[in-house]
């Protein structure tokens, strides 16, 4: 995430991210104007953020001549400026603890863990061990973890996510991590423990993964 800094600290890339948020969409040419920069210069740039999934570009239709290339933040690069959900959730979490007692956040993950079963476990209807670790990998991606499977020598598999979007509210409140631990083992069919976590101090969240006993 961004922190916010004077202009003249501010890498060009990070001028440009700052340029689209205040904007909303933006041509090259526009950029290169603020900016007073070459347009190749410009183009680099807007290269390297639509690779790293922070910019996305699109026709649009001007009122005479032709289309005009524009370029706006994806969710991923709107993901770099500071947002207060976390300690929103947080102060939600501690008042309604207040009032309804401990056990109504409980219930809350476990609602939560098992919506996302009836969600996801179609995904992994007639697969493998080896298929429902890699789907599961995706369904954690596509949720701002990113994860990543392998398989061991000794057959089993490592499941490991690189970012916990949550991890303040996991924090506090570790029954969130005990939900997810529960809803893995519940997706995958198999032996799960999680051997590091994001939430606890580690680097990362690691999952080790075996067939379950008997099958």
């Amino acid at each position: 995430m961004l922190h916010v800094k004077r202009e003249d600290e501010m890498t060009t890339r990070e001028r440009i991210l700052f340029m689209l948020k205040r904007q909303g969409t933006m041509t090259a040419r526009e950029m290169t104007a603020e900016l007073e920069l070459t347009g190749m210069a410009i183009r680099r740039h807007l290269t390297a953020l639509e690779q790293d999934g922070l910019i996305e570009v699109r026709e649009a239709r001007a009122t005479a001549g032709r289309p005009s290339s524009v370029y706006h933040l994806t969710a991923r690069g709107d993901g770099f400026f500071p947002k207060s959900y976390p300690s929103l959730t947080l102060e939600l979490l501690e008042e309604l603890t207040e009032s309804a007692g401990e056990g109504i956040v409980d219930t809350l993950f476990e609602s939560r863990r098992d919506k996302l079963l009836r969600s996801k476990l179609p995904q992994m209807e007639g697969q493998d061990l080896a298929g429902r670790v890699e789907e599961l990998a995706r369904i954690q991606n596509a949720n701002g973890y990113m994860a990543d499977a392998s398989r061991e020598e000794d057959g089993s598999y490592v499941l490991t996510e690189l970012n916990c979007p949550i991890v303040q509210v996991a924090s506090v409140y570790r029954q969130a991590c005990r939900c997810e631990l529960d809803l893995f083992r519940s997706l995958l069919q198999a032996d799960v423990e999680r051997t590091e976590c994001y939430a606890e101090g580690g680097k990362k969240c690691t999952y080790q993964i075996r067939e379950a006993a008997g099958n």
